[in-house]
């Protein structure tokens, strides 16, 4: 087992926590739906409503508490919804904006460690610009002051948004390098979970604009980067047991909508 029984029990108050705020800040749409009611029952109905409700927030209602959870013992800082910096080079803007006409045309394959070099040269080139940035997920420093910033995404992110996806990846480093230009910087897309299991994950859709060895974790490696070997096996365990001594709470939720 990976992770420590505190930071089990973390992560099984996280995800109650959540759930339970859910209930209570939860009022399904009203929509007449009377096909459907009488078919399926409106605590049936409604559960659809609710599951489909947290899917939208599901990334920062339990995921992005949980990773935090899990990367605090293994990282000097963690937050969440951080800011990368504020500020930008006007040459990395135009460096950026080649890179991705670069690999939008596929003149060139990703590469991101060369491409962080070609931003670490131009970092503080040219007028200094205020930008606000993309929030960054989850934000880690370790011990050795390396940087990894995560943008959480859907477990089948459009194919469309792969373009803004790596000019996000790409600003966060620039803002970074132009208030420490020696700072090593990582940053990922994090895809919680493989909807495709057990068959691999569907990577073609986004090769040729991410490096998908250097700017991607799915499932385990995700996981299993913030916690540790195993982690996301034990992961999956605290949601089974949290589901489980929560099932009757969640029953008579759903039971109270058969009688409006």
């Amino acid at each position: 087992m990976s992770l420590s029984k505190d930071q089990i029990k973390k992560v099984e108050d996280v995800l109650k926590a959540s759930l339970r705020n859910k209930f209570q800040n939860y009022n399904p749409e009203p929509a007449s739906m009377p096909f459907h009611t009488r078919l399926l029952g409106k605590d049936r109905l409604a559960l659809y409503s609710f599951i489909h409700s947290l899917n939208t927030n599901f990334g920062t209602s339990i995921f992005e508490p949980v990773g935090l959870a899990l990367a605090q013992k293994s990282f000097k800082l963690a937050t969440s919804q951080a800011t990368a910096g504020d500020k930008i080079s006007s040459e990395a803007q135009k460096e950026i904006q080649k890179i991705i006409d670069s690999l939008n045309t596929g003149t060139c394959l990703p590469q991101k460690k060369n491409e962080v070099e070609r931003l670490r040269k131009v970092c503080q080139k040219g007028q200094m610009i205020n930008v606000r940035p993309t929030k960054v997920d989850l934000m880690f420093e370790s011990k050795d002051g390396a940087y990894f910033l995560f943008d959480i995404k859907t477990a089948k992110p459009n194919a469309g948004g792969f373009k803004e996806f790596k000019r996000t990846l790409l600003e966060w480093v620039a803002v970074i390098l132009a208030k420490n230009p020696n700072a090593e910087v990582n940053t990922y897309i994090a895809i919680p979970y493989n909807p495709y299991e057990p068959e691999p994950y569907t990577r073609w859709t986004m090769r040729g604009m991410l490096d998908l060895e250097n700017e991607l974790k799915v499932a385990d490696e995700f996981w299993d980067f913030l916690g540790g070997k195993n982690t996301y096996n034990d992961l999956l365990d605290c949601f089974e047991r949290v589901g489980i001594e929560l099932r009757q709470e969640i029953d008579k939720y759903f039971k109270r909508f058969n009688n409006k």
